[in-house]
Parts: structure tokens; sequence; C-alpha cells
């Protein structure tokens, strides 16, 4: 794989995978602020899913060395909703099938934290799954 090759693609894979990317570093940590299609009081799980799937899809095609995933949500530019991360370890050892998707979506749920959390807020939002392979 090239230098430039996760700069060129991450961002598009993210946006063909239904993710409004609103800002990208793609360093390490690979940092993305992404616009949410449902602004409600906490992070949506399937997208988070989604931006997740588009990352795994491209490590499984050689396309991406998983580092660190820093998420921002935000509900419009400058309205933070909540915050996620994923670690490189996660992403490697649901590769090498030594992580189920549920216990990588479940250490990524685990780093969920909204803004509300702040006032005393649940981080929890209840919905149930949707049969995806990560959250």
């Amino acid at each position: 794989m090239s230098d430039d090759e996760p700069t060129s693609g991450v961002e598009p894979t993210l946006r063909s995978y239904g993710v409004s990317v609103e800002s990208i570093d793609v360093g390490d940590p690979l940092e993305v602020t992404y616009m949410t299609a449902f602004p409600g009081r906490e992070v949506h799980r399937r997208e988070i899913g989604r931006a997740l799937n588009a990352l795994i899809d491209r490590a499984e095609a050689d396309a991406w060395d998983p580092v660190r995933v820093e998420a921002t949500v935000v509900r419009s530019p400058g309205d933070p909703l909540g915050t996620w991360s994923a670690e490189p370890a996660w992403f490697e050892g649901l590769l090498a099938d030594e992580l189920t998707e549920t216990e990588f979506s479940t250490r990524v749920l685990e780093t969920l934290t909204h803004v509300a959390e702040a006032d005393g807020g649940d981080d929890r939002n209840g919905e149930g799954s949707e049969g995806d392979r990560t959250p």
C-alpha cells in the first residue's frame, strides 16, 4: 500500500457508506467528524456501524492499515452530539477472527459518550440490534 492511499480513500469510502464527513485527519489516530442524520439526544448506533464497516472493508481489502479511530458526531457544525473510538487491535482481532463481531461492537460502544452525559444524561439509546456486523 502506498503512503497516500489512506488519504485518498478513507473519506470517499466513508461517504459511500452514508457517513456525512465534516472533517477528517487520516493520521494516527484517524480523526473523523461526521454529521448525524439522526440529530436527537444520542449518537445513532447504526451510523457508528456504517462508519466502522467502511473501515473494516478497507482493511480487509488491504487498503487501510488499522489505527486508533476517534470519531466526533455532530448535529450541525459546531453542535457536538457525542464521541466514540476504536483501537487498532480491535480491528486486527476482528479481521483475524480472534474477536467476534459482537465483541468488537461491544468494545466500541463502551467508548461511546454523549454530550448530555455532562448533564447527568444516560448514554444508552435503547436501539435494538439491527443485524449489522458492528454497532
